[in-house]
């Protein structure tokens, strides 16, 4: 062994640890460096820090509940997990696959000859890790999208209830004369543009009061006319993705301008820009977005499985059930498949009874006309 061929390669195992020398704790000690050396592999990939962060915790928790280390690992392991996952902590399926695939491709790393880690724990343990994620007992993705089919868009009177709802509480804190007005008044604006602009979570959390400019081809939309969203959702562990929104609902610009010309320069923080300031932060987070919602849901009184991804998915329905472009509305939400917007898309029966009506009805037209001539 001592003659194994170095590859000089990111994340090489004689790169982050000291080869042959005595480690005072050498299990935690080689998994840390393994760690360290699959983070140096993923970085050199070019892949996202977040995502390299993310696939770390993974793996780091997994290790706690196995009580094991790499070397030491089975299938049964990550099955006992997996079931910890669904039927204890109720995780759904996509999450659970995705922490599967972090556990593989972390095997993948330690157990390629290449970086040297079979060789190092053969003759630190007198063992070596083993790919223990396989097809056979990880969960399949058999679906574009694998959401709860409880969750639904909005119908277009349950919206309205939704924003009335965030407007009364305004009202009824300004009322009593409480403290909470601009927090109030932000949230409620902050969930109609989550709506407006078919925004998820983070891409609305993570605005900006310049991420608004014009569209020359609807001048009357004034400054927002168009949302630059900057933390559209990554892929295969790339940087976030970017993408242009064009204001399609004009009440969303008084409801923007009112905010952000009114009352934003009383509660932003110094000289930062975010639309959102929290009261103790720059910036409000996604769990500020589900507790508003949750509470706006409770008072009135829609199902609990709704949360505030529905209001994309209402922003698309809506958009094609008033006769938008397919492709137009793909391009504003940035969905790469237009099979994946046809999943989002939930149009309402009178919608579908109107197109029928309305096909039916040329159907009608030319067989009259064929029978004219």
């Amino acid at each position: 062994m001592g003659g194994t061929r170095r590859f000089e390669v990111a994340g090489a195992a004689h790169r982050v640890v000291a080869v042959g020398v005595p480690l005072l704790r050498p299990d935690a000690q080689v998994f840390e460096a393994m760690l360290e050396g699959w983070r140096q592999q993923q970085v050199s990939r070019s892949l996202s820090f977040s995502t390299v962060s993310d696939r770390l915790m993974l793996v780091r928790r997994f290790q706690t509940h196995s009580g094991e280390f790499p070397w030491r690992w089975t299938p049964q392991h990550l099955e006992e997990w997996s079931t910890d996952m669904r039927a204890v902590r109720g995780v759904a399926l996509s999450t659970v696959r995705a922490y599967q695939l972090a556990v593989r491709s972390f095997l993948a790393y330690v157990c390629d000859p290449l970086y040297g880690w079979d060789a190092e724990c053969e003759r630190r343990f007198g063992t070596y890790p083993v790919q223990i994620s396989h097809e056979w007992n990880s969960a399949k993705h058999v679906l574009d999208v694998e959401g709860r089919p409880q969750r639904r868009a909005l119908t277009r009177p349950e919206l309205q209830h939704l924003f009335d709802a965030a407007d009364e509480r305004v009202e009824e804190i300004r009322r009593r004369r409480r403290k909470g007005v601009l927090a109030a008044f932000r949230d409620a604006v902050m969930l109609k543009t989550a709506y407006a602009f078919g925004l998820r979570r983070r891409e609305l959390v993570r605005l900006d009061v310049h991420d608004f400019g014009r569209n020359p081809k609807a001048a009357e939309f004034g400054d927002f006319g168009v949302c630059y969203v900057r933390f559209g959702k990554a892929s295969h562990g790339s940087p976030p993705k970017r993408r242009s929104v064009l204001t399609v609902m004009p009440w969303s610009v008084d409801v923007l301008a009112e905010w952000v010309e009114d009352l934003w320069p009383y509660c932003r923080r110094q000289a930062a820009a975010s639309l959102w300031p929290s009261e103790r932060t720059e910036r409000v987070n996604e769990a500020r977005v589900n507790a508003v919602f949750a509470q706006l849901r409770e008072k009135t009184g829609l199902p609990e499985e709704l949360g505030p991804h529905c209001l994309r998915h209402s922003y698309i329905t809506h958009l094609i059930e008033d006769g938008y472009d397919p492709l137009f509305v793909q391009q504003q939400v940035g969905h790469e498949h237009g099979s994946t917007l046809s999943v989002y898309t939930s149009v309402s029966s009178d919608y579908k009874t109107t197109v029928l009506r309305a096909a039916l009805d040329k159907v009608i037209e030319r067989a009259r006309n064929e029978k004219d001539q």
